[in-house]
Formats: structure tokens, sequence, C-alpha cells
């Protein structure tokens, strides 16, 4: 039997935006310093797109529109849609060959989309659509300005994700993620990061999106394939969110997203607390596997005493020894060193 997820933690911050600013900042660094993820109820109840929501689908559509059309003086930009047949029954996932995806692509007006999604609205088992990451002020420039958070002075960037039902399959992002429900509800099953095994991951290089995605379907697992995801379940956590609603989701815990209503938009902000001149974690993986997973053994275990010496549990007596002005790439890392390296690690590949 599969076991049951257990609830996400929650906290109302109904009332944080009329705290003090820096009372509600305090409250905010509190949750996110704990690495774990949390529901905060009423996070953003006071924008003015959930106050639309809660009226109806329409005036939420029309506040979109609003926000996006010519009486604000903006652009008519375009956004790219992932459109699935009924068949899908949302999920948006890979074919049946596995050498492509279920689901074609197509650029269209906002206006298109909202159009197409208020008359797929009354269709039952309606194709899926859905917008995914789009930064705002691409398409809704005066949005951030209208539907604050006090995110402590993160440069977050904020993408905005519209679209019907859909599933969107685990998978996890390298920054850290608030996400915000505007319209609808949204279902949150959330997998720590140590359950990787238990996921059955996908490629990690031919993706749906971008993210390398887990194979099993959260809602309906089959577990003669996938027999290891009872134990994933058993450490998994899940929430459904409303309009107004915001989750805190760490980086690397692997999510799955499922969008319950006919119209959804959600609102989310990503950011990294490292210096903007380290790349991500994930090239220097691809390059490991290039390199040393094909190795002897005995090798790949003198490697991996080599990365927890130099990278995983490096500190100040890693390179006490060498003089400061010749540590090189063993020095504290800033852009010129990040540079550096970088110039030397291309010049080492393009042989």
């Amino acid at each position: 039997m599969l076991p049951v997820a257990k609830p996400i933690r929650e906290f109302d911050a109904s009332g944080w935006t009329a705290l003090p600013l820096a009372q509600a900042e305090a409250e905010f660094n509190a949750l996110v310093a704990a690495a774990e993820p949390v529901v905060l109820r009423g996070y953003a109840a006071h924008w003015p797109l959930v106050r639309a929501a809660r009226h109806s689908d329409l005036a939420a559509a029309d506040y979109l529109r609003y926000q996006h059309g010519p009486v604000r003086g903006t652009p008519r930009a375009r956004v790219g849609a992932l459109l699935a047949p009924q068949s899908a029954q949302g999920r948006f996932f890979y074919n049946a060959q596995f050498d492509g995806y279920n689901f074609s692509p197509e650029w269209m007006s906002f206006d298109t989309l909202l159009d197409t999604l208020a008359q797929l609205q009354p269709v039952p088992d309606a194709p899926a659509m859905y917008v995914g990451s789009t930064t705002i002020d691409t398409i809704l420039p005066e949005l951030n300005a209208e539907h604050t958070l006090p995110l402590a002075e993160r440069d977050a960037l904020a993408s905005i994700w519209i679209g019907n039902r859909t599933r969107v399959a685990a998978h996890h992002d390298v920054p850290d993620n608030l996400a915000c429900v505007a319209v609808g509800r949204r279902r949150f099953t959330l997998f720590p990061p140590e359950q990787l095994a238990n996921l059955y991951i996908g490629p990690l290089d031919f993706t749906p999106a971008g993210q390398a995605i887990s194979l099993v379907d959260v809602q309906a697992p089959d577990l003669q394939a996938f027999p290891r995801f009872v134990d994933a379940m058993a450490a998994a956590q899940v929430a459904e969110l409303a309009a107004g609603d915001a989750i805190f989701i760490p980086s690397m815990w692997w999510h799955a997203i499922d969008a319950l209503h006919s119209l959804n938009v959600l609102i989310n902000y990503w950011w990294r607390d490292t210096p903007e001149h380290m790349d991500s974690p994930m090239n220097a993986l691809m390059l490991a596997m290039m390199t040393m997973r094909e190795l002897p053994p005995q090798q790949r275990k003198a490697w991996q005493e080599m990365f927890r010496h130099y990278v995983f549990e490096a500190g100040d007596a890693t390179a006490a020894h060498i003089p400061a002005a010749v540590r090189h790439a063993l020095a504290p890392l800033d852009q010129h060193g990040a540079r550096r390296m970088r110039a030397h690690l291309l010049s080492k590949l393009n042989r």
C-alpha cells in the first residue's frame, strides 16, 4: 500500500503585510533559514489579482488583460504555450516512444491565451494548456509594482505560470523558490533531496522543460515499474493551496505540482543565496559523469576523496600550507577567480 504523504507545515501569514517591514522580513528570513518547506496561508491575499480571482475567473482574466493591454502602454508580447491533447490527461510528459514529448509548443498573443483558456473551461477533460516560467517583466511589466511581498531585499526573479488543469512531474530547482497561487488551486507534493534514487529520474539532458523529471506519475504510480517510489512517498509532504496562499520550496527539493482548476495562475520568485559568479552545479555533475563515471572502482574512490577534500569538506585548512599569492583555484572564489577558472576549463574542453 502506498503511504500517505504528511502535510507540509503551515503558518498563518495573512497579517504579515500589516507588520512593520523589518518585522515581516525577519519572519520570512527565519522560515527560509530553516531550509524546510512551509506553506504561508494568506501571504499574498492582499494582491489585486487574488482579490479579482476570489470574485470570479472572468474578473481575474480581465485584470490580467488590463495589466497587459494598451491601456497600460505596454507592448503586446507573445507567449510560448504548451498544448497537450485530451489523452495526456493534463500530464506534460514524454511521448509513448520516449523520443519526444506528448505536447507541442505554440506561440500566441496573451489575449489569445486567455480567450482559449476561457473556451476550454466548460469542456470536460479539456486539452491541457500551459504557459510556464515566463518572466513577468516580459508580458506584465507593471504587475510587480502592485504585487509586492516582504522578501527581505532578495534579488528574486519573478515569473508567472498560467494554464488550466495540468500536472507537472516531480523535478527540482537549484534556486530557492517562493510560489504564490494567484488564481485557482494547486497541489504541491514535495520530496527531500535524499529521495533521488526512489523517484526514478529521467534523462538529465533530454527533458520536457529544462529540468530532469521523475518518470513516476505521482497521482497514479506504477509500483511494478517503480517499486522504490513507496519509500519516496513515505518521505513526501503535500499541501493544497488556494488563491492568496504561498509555499516556500527550498533549493533541490523535488516537487510535483497539480493545477486543480480550469484557470490557474501562479507567480513565483526564485533566488540563490550564492554569488552571481558561481555556475550551476549541474554543469559540474555533467562534467564529472563525462570524466569519472567510467573509471575503474579504485580510481572513482580516489576521486571521491578528492571531492570530499576540495569541495564538500573544504575549509580554511585545505590550502593553508600554500602561500596565499599562489593558491590560484584553491583561493576563495570571487568574480575574477571564477572567470579565470572558466577560461581554464574551456581551454581543456575545447581540445
